[in-house]
């Protein structure tokens, strides 16, 4: 009883501080040691630090460290090159003013299919989008719910193959890779943007009603820089973001499947060939593209070496501090009364496991804020059950895949996400004013997207 207490306490206590502004960094081990105290296990508190906390951190970085290292080198590499802002420009001037909703949600959603960090897309793209939402006298507190609907919902999580560490996480769990169960993932995507577009635009169309308009605010000029006057063509700028997609899938279709890796077995005898082969084909497609975007920018670069470093130091925080989560999470599991709260999950319903995984997942996103927290944490400590459940109940581990990654997308972006905490300070706009549009299009909406795949999956299986 104390030890689920003392999970519960430090669940709450994350939540609060990280609202608060407080780094993950150092509130998951305080938090694991604080859980592990409070149980009553008072002597294996530091032992629990140094060896589950940090054994799970460090197994979390072996594993995607590359990925988030590389994709924040090709975000920094897209915005500074001027290849984002080509891109944005160009959607808007093609749809013109009057659908100023959808194209920000265009230009973030191609941007972030692409392999473009979403902080990145956000301070980019805000610039472009306060111009373009004055213009068409929108009003400027929906920015940040049009910047998130096409930055942290279908791209990220449904559509299939897209390079986002939240769909490369569940790969060494499920033996799967990016393009798991990809039908169901169009269709949930096709939910969350249509959905989500709708709902900002019915907003948009009811401010107008009333004289709204875009609103008084004071914009400071800060992101100015972003606006870059390189000259980069719409075609040379789509080329990396379709080597992301292309290669990737390239390798997951067609030269993976026809390799022999016996010998590669024989050196590497502990490997997971099968559950390694997802990350590696991320991995070799952002590296090309990164090496692309600089061959086809050479002699156009300001500070080549400026942006190289500094997309590897956007790197380093947001790695860490999921890791945290992770580690936190791994001490959490190892505590008596987490066994009672997994068999309760895992009992929700044991005939459908994507019902069980999809509470989860969520519930976890949630109480971390961050999508990719709450499904590391989930899939370390339940991963090897849902898989075994999955397996007996007939579930195609594809179709858990993408159920994971698409439900970790639902609660993630509640108030004290870091995401949305960042997000709003980019637009210069508070929660009172935004939040409401942003929780619709990035939690109530995904969420109703993960239930039709879950009917649909359970219905007629993966596709």
């Amino acid at each position: 009883m104390f030890s689920i207490l003392a999970i519960l306490l430090t669940l709450i206590l994350l939540m609060f501080f990280a609202y608060r502004g407080y780094s993950v960094l150092i509130l998951a081990p305080i938090m694991a040691i604080l859980a592990v105290f409070l149980s009553g296990d008072f002597i294996n508190s530091m032992p629990a630090y140094t060896g589950v906390f940090m054994g799970a951190l460090s197994g979390f970085l072996m594993k995607f460290f590359p990925i988030f290292l590389l994709g924040a080198v090709f975000g920094r590499l897209m915005a500074d090159s001027g290849a984002a802002t080509a891109i944005a420009r160009t959607v808007v001037d093609k749809l013109g003013a009057s659908k100023a909703i959808l194209s920000v949600i265009l230009v973030c959603g191609i941007l972030t299919y692409g392999g473009v960090s979403l902080f990145v897309v956000a301070f980019a793209i805000y610039p472009i989008a306060k111009d373009l939402f004055k213009v068409a006298d929108v009003p400027k507190r929906l920015i940040p719910a049009a910047i998130a609907l096409g930055s942290f919902t279908f791209t990220m999580t449904a559509l299939p193959g897209t390079p986002a560490i939240q769909n490369a996480i569940p790969i060494p769990y499920y033996n799967t890779n990016v393009f798991a169960a990809p039908i169901l993932g169009i269709i949930g995507g096709l939910v969350m943007f249509l959905g989500g577009w709708w709902y900002l635009q019915s907003r948009a169309n009811k401010a107008q009603k009333t004289g709204e308009g875009y609103g008084e605010h004071v914009d400071d000029d800060v992101h100015a820089d972003t606006l870059t006057t390189h000259h980069t063509s719409f075609m040379v700028a789509m080329i990396p973001l379709v080597l992301v997609i292309g290669i990737n899938a390239l390798l997951t279709y067609a030269i993976f499947p026809n390799m022999d890796f016996t010998s590669l077995q024989t050196q590497f005898p502990d490997l997971n060939i099968e559950g390694s082969l997802g990350l590696w084909s991320i991995i070799i497609s952002l590296m090309v593209a990164c090496l692309v975007l600089v061959i086809l920018k050479i002699g156009h670069w300001n500070n080549l070496q400026k942006t190289v470093n500094k997309g590897t130091y956007d790197a380093m925080l947001p790695i860490f501090n999921t890791g945290s989560e992770v580690g936190y999470g791994a001490v959490i599991a190892s505590l008596a009364g987490f066994a009672i709260i997994r068999d309760n999950i895992l009992a929700l319903d044991p005939s459908n496991p994507l019902v069980s995984e999809a509470v989860a997942m969520t519930t976890l996103a949630g109480i971390t804020g961050s999508s990719s927290g709450g499904l590391s944490i989930a899939l370390s400590t339940l991963g090897e059950d849902y898989l075994r459940m999955a397996l007996e109940t007939g579930v195609d581990p594809e179709l858990m895949h993408r159920v994971a990654v698409m439900a970790a997308g639902g609660l993630d972006t509640l108030p004290h996400s870091g995401a949305v905490i960042t997000l709003l300070a980019i637009c210069n706009l508070t929660h009172k004013q935004s939040y409401l549009s942003l929780a619709v299009v990035t939690m109530v909406i995904p969420l109703c997207a993960v239930l039709v795949v879950i009917t649909l999956g359970s219905m007629f299986g993966s596709f």
